[in-house]
């Protein structure tokens, strides 16, 4: 899942410890050599996996599955800690940077792959009994766990952005099709107040992730790696931040810059905003709330609005990736093998509502005949690469801290794409 990477989140201390995880002395056998042929049965030991998924709405899912994993194989346990997405990053630096409590396999969100790579956290798996079939894989969550020639982890799920509707306060207000760019959305969003006396729109103000639809929709970007350029501050960027800031201040839609994922589920659910930009991370949520969609067929799916460049949504996602430091890489391999595999994407699918990353599934007719995939299988084949750097993960920091001080008013667009610049451009060292 994809919530974002809170400002704070990011620059907590790392000196944070989290209890109930001792994993890499744990396990009772010896690893074999990487891409050894070994006999899944004569495997035993204990895994410590970090999943970050949401607790309620999507971790009882994985935990099925988790179960149905060491039903399979008796020898292998698995200890399963869930940890919160906001602090996860810093938790699992933390823990790898010490070897104390360190887990053997986690749940890494696709930027943090390179970067944990790139500091030698993290075990090569190609040639591992982990990958498995890796050309079943689509080609943009694959790109995702590549650094310097090697794979560093399986993809798990995947996932962009959309903007979610309701399609009843659409009707009541005798709009006939979602919006399919900026200036569609703010006429809709007065439409929607005029007749309903609602907001249209909610803007995540929070956390920056939700800002990259608007800057890809201008034909920007926060950087460009293969220059070593910094371009978020660019004329583009600018044009995505005046967009932003504009369909606040016009009333086009609410924001919250301290708990928005909490503040804009929850006025979706109730029927108090129209729209929202999300991704299928927060399928499992709406599914299970009730509310305005107590009838799933009221949620609407479209292609995140247009800017004056296009439409353009953030590839996102998560894999699996094993400690390098990890004492049992056997029982690892074989743990991130099953929860891969295909029978495993599906049920997570089915159960969470997150995309699955394997052709292989996509293509069965249960998970291809539903409107989530009828959507999003068009959407991630056509996602925006995110910068696949070891300081990709750093860049949300500095962009956070511009984005919210904008939303509250506190700097003028320009300002605020030209501060995240001159950040980037101190922290990476580009022109």
């Amino acid at each position: 899942m994809r919530r974002g990477i809170a400002a704070s989140a990011l620059v907590a201390a790392l000196a944070v410890t989290l209890a109930a995880c001792g994993s890499s002395g744990s396990s009772s056998s010896s690893a074999p050599a990487a891409g050894s042929s070994v006999d899944p049965s004569k495997v035993s030991g204990t895994v410590t996996y970090w999943d970050t998924s949401d607790a309620k709405a999507e971790g009882p899912t994985y935990q099925a599955v988790i179960a149905d994993f060491m039903a399979k194989y008796p020898n292998v346990k698995v200890n399963y800690v869930n940890v919160p997405f906001g602090d996860a990053q810093n938790k699992v630096k933390n823990a790898f940077s010490t070897g104390a409590d360190a887990p053997d396999v986690i749940r890494s969100e696709v930027a943090w792959t390179p970067e944990l790579a790139a500091d030698h956290y993290l075990l090569p798996v190609d040639g591992t009994p982990a990958l498995v079939n890796p050309d079943d894989y689509l080609t943009n969550p694959v790109a995702a766990t590549k650094y310097d020639g090697k794979t560093y982890a399986v993809p798990q799920v995947t996932d962009t952005m959309a903007l979610f509707y309701n399609k009843k306060m659409f009707a009541d207000a005798g709009i006939t099709n979602p919006p399919a760019s900026i200036d569609e959305l703010k006429a809709d969003s007065a439409l929607i107040k005029q007749k309903l006396g609602k907001t249209g729109f909610y803007l995540r103000g929070d956390d920056a992730y939700w800002s990259l639809s608007f800057l890809y929709g201008e034909g920007g970007d926060l950087v460009d790696a293969g220059t070593k350029t910094v371009t978020v501050d660019n004329a583009a960027g600018v044009k995505a931040f005046s967009t932003i800031k504009d369909l606040v201040d016009s009333g086009a839609a609410k924001t919250s810059v301290t708990d928005g994922w909490t503040n804009m589920m929850s006025d979706f659910q109730a029927g108090n905003v129209a729209m929202m930009i999300n991704g299928p991370w927060s399928l499992a949520t709406i599914n299970q709330g009730g509310g305005a969609f107590a009838d799933k067929s009221n949620l609407g799916i479209a292609v995140v609005p247009a800017g004056s460049a296009g439409q353009g949504a953030p590839q996102g996602g998560q894999s699996y990736a094993i400690y390098a430091g990890s004492k049992n890489t056997a029982a690892d391999e074989l743990f991130v093998q099953y929860m891969s595999s295909p029978e495993a994407q599906a049920k997570i699918f089915k159960g969470t509502g997150a995309l699955p990353t394997r052709k292989s599934v996509w293509a069965q007719p249960d998970i291809a005949s539903t409107d989530e995939v009828k959507f999003f299988k068009d959407a991630i084949d056509k996602a925006h690469q995110r910068p696949w750097i070891p300081e990709g993960g750093t860049l949300f920091a500095p962009l956070a801290t511009e984005y919210t001080a904008m939303l509250s008013g506190k700097e003028s667009p320009a300002t605020a794409a030209k501060n995240t610049g001159d950040a980037y451009r101190k922290n990476l060292g580009w022109k």
